[in-house]
């Protein structure tokens, strides 16, 4: 974590935009789209990349999830 915790968002959206943490995070509004960058930020402070990687707002980061790289069915 940082030493500097972010203070929690009030979102103003009803409903309330998921928590970063919830697994829904992408359901989240959109409050600052970058096409030309490939990147956006949802109102819960997730950052989304055009490839479906994530940057969440304490740091982590997500692997990319397109479902088209998922095995198929056996």
């Amino acid at each position: 974590m940082s030493a500097f915790p972010r203070p929690r968002r009030f979102c103003p959206h009803d409903p309330a935009c998921p928590s970063a943490d919830a697994p829904d995070r992408d359901a989240a509004r959109c409050v600052a789209r970058h096409p030309e960058q490939g990147w956006s930020q949802l109102c819960n402070g997730v950052v989304c990349f055009e490839d479906t990687g994530e940057l969440l707002p304490d740091g982590r980061t997500v692997a990319p999830h397109r479902p088209t790289d998922r095995q198929p069915a056996r």
